[in-house]
This record gives C-alpha cells, structure tokens and sequence, in this order.
C-alpha cells in the first residue's frame, strides 16, 4: 500500500511585521513529520512525503498514494486545514482524520461553539467581537478571556488575554483585532479545572484515552491559569519541561465518566473522524464544558516534550509507532481498505 504524508515545516519568521511573531506556532519541526514518516514506514515500507504548499497538488495528483496520513495545518486563510483534504477528495484519495467542514468548523471556535449549543452540549457562553467598542460587558460576566476566533495551538492566547473589567476587554479586543486582521472570540472564563482529551476512533469504536488535566500550579507565580502562548511555547522547553500535566488524571469516577461523555459528544456532533483532542473545563459547580475540539492534534514523539495526544497514548500503554498507525487504521477501517 501506498502511503503519502502531508504536512507544513516550521519555518523562521524573517522580516515580515505583518505577520503575528506566532504564525508558524502551529506547524510542525522536523524531527515531528520524520517520526511520523518512521513510524509509518515501519509498518509500510517507503512513505511519500509532501509539503502542504503550492506544489502539493500537483505531486498528488502525479503519485496517486493508496492514504494519506494528512498533519498539515496549512499557512493562509481561515479554512487553512481544509485546503489538503479538499485536494484528496477532488482527486479521491482516502486520508486520515476529519472532513474539510469539520476542520473548518473547528478552527472557527464561534461556529464550533454554536454547533456545541445547538446540541446542548456544554461551553462558555461568548460573542464574537469584530470591532473594539462592542458593549459585550453587557452581555457576558467578568472575568473573560479574549482569543483570535481562527487560531490554535494558543497563538494570540497570552497572559493578558484575562480581563477583569471593560477597558482591559477593550484593549486586549484591539489588539487581537490589529495583531491578527480577524475577529475575536471573548469567553467567560471558567475559573474550575482543566483537562484535555485525547480520542480515536469512529461510532462505536471511539476510544477515549486516558486524561491529561493541567496543573496550573506548576507555572510561576503571577502566571494566569490558562494555558498560554508563553506557557506552552515558551516556559516550557524540552531542556526544562514543566512538570504541568498529570496523566492519567486523578479524578472521580463520576466526573471522569461526565469529561469522557461530554467529549464523545462533541467529537460527534462536529462530524470528527478517525482522532481528535478535545480541551475541557469545568465551571464554578463542576460542570465540564468544551473549550475547543483539534481535529489535527499536535503529537511531539519525545517524552520530554509536554504533548498531550502522546502523554495520553503512553499512558494507554502505546508506543508512538501504535499511535500513528493506530489513526491509520482507524482511517483504513473508515475506507474499508
């Protein structure tokens, strides 16, 4: 069988002041798209590997994989993680992971929360601000917490991004709106406990792995309880890795069973295929609610690197060959191969 990787590099950010300092924050280093080539190669035999530019149309179309393992985040416009998949269904080419609608909904966090409500599963209320002078300190209750609507991997999420009254609201609106050319999403923020949640699968063999919660005692003092730009790219280092995650999650069996249904939920009601991981967090009374789903979740193949879909799969008891094949198959099983 013929396996094709796609996938966006990491790349310096040079002189360009009209891009965010964060902008390739989502993409990949290589040492992260040769373990994912390894790993499929191991079971596959030679992988085809393709970047996710301008070029990858064309090499797909010419090489014609049997599946494509697709980890590409793509660079430009709020659909950016649509535009390869997009390409496989034009040309028919089965791949791993979710449909370009679903990756579209989840990456624009408003729509992927209407979605949420619309099935009664639970998130923090929000607005969408297109302009820094919106009354939404009428609408929601403080404190808040401000993000760029089409964003991931906490790009534009900062330790200021919490806001305890109206004229911090309204800075921190303005500067998403100037720094990122693109609404902003204002939450209530959920003062209670955070987990994320890794799954794979599809229908009745979706398999939640176990739970990672973030310990936010962990970062230093004065440090918001959110898990920032600064504490996922910049406090924590493979050098110095912040001992902030716990795996599996020591919780309730109650609340762990209400964590895992409220996030079977939203992976269904989302239309996710084959793996997602799917951030959650609990209000004032406990009631977990989704914060955002990741339909391409980042997977860091070194231990000491804090990464949350292969801290869950170790703790399942999979290596990271297991992990990537295991979404492989998931995806095969889809496609009947």
């Amino acid at each position: 069988m013929k396996v094709a990787l796609t996938y966006n590099l990491k790349k310096e950010l040079k002189e360009a002041p009209h891009l965010p300092k964060d902008f390739y924050a989502e993409c990949d280093e290589p040492e992260t798209v040769f373990a994912v080539r390894n790993a499929l190669a191991g079971r596959h035999g030679d992988v085809l590997m393709v970047e996710a530019d301008e070029d990858a149309f064309e090499k797909l179309r010419r090489e014609r994989p049997d599946i494509v393992f697709n980890m590409a985040e793509g660079l430009w416009g709020e659909s950016r993680e649509s535009q390869i998949p997009a390409i496989l269904e034009m040309l028919r080419v089965p791949y791993t992971g979710s449909s370009p609608l679903t990756l579209g909904l989840c990456l624009n966090k408003a729509r992927a929360k209407e979605v949420l409500a619309y099935y009664g599963i639970p998130t923090a209320r929000f607005v969408v601000a297109r302009e820094g002078s919106l009354d939404i300190h009428r609408l929601l209750s403080f404190p808040m917490i401000v993000k760029p609507l089409f964003e991931g991997s906490s790009k534009g999420i900062k330790n200021d991004s919490i806001v305890e009254g109206p004229d911090e609201l309204e800075r921190k609106v303005a500067s998403v709106l100037e720094e990122y050319s693109q609404p902003a999403l204002v939450e209530e923020y959920l003062p209670g406990r955070e987990f994320t949640v890794a799954l794979m699968g599809n229908g009745s063999g979706l398999k939640v792995l176990p739970l990672v919660e973030i310990n936010y005692t962990a970062l230093p003092a004065g440090t918001k309880h959110i898990y920032s730009y600064e504490a996922k790219w910049v406090l924590d280092t493979p050098e110095a890795p912040l001992d902030i995650f716990d795996c599996p999650a020591e919780v309730p069996e109650r609340l762990k069973t209400a964590i895992q249904a409220v996030s079977k939920d939203a992976f269904t009601a989302l239309g996710v295929k084959d793996w997602c991981r799917i951030d959650v967090r609990l209000d004032s009374s406990g009631l977990p609610h989704v914060i955002e789903l990741n339909p391409l979740p980042g997977i860091l193949m070194d231990p000491k690197c804090n990464s949350c879909f292969p801290k869950a799969a170790r703790a399942a008891g999979m290596d990271f060959s297991a992990l990537v094949n295991g979404v492989l198959d998931a995806a095969r099983a889809r496609y009947g191969i």
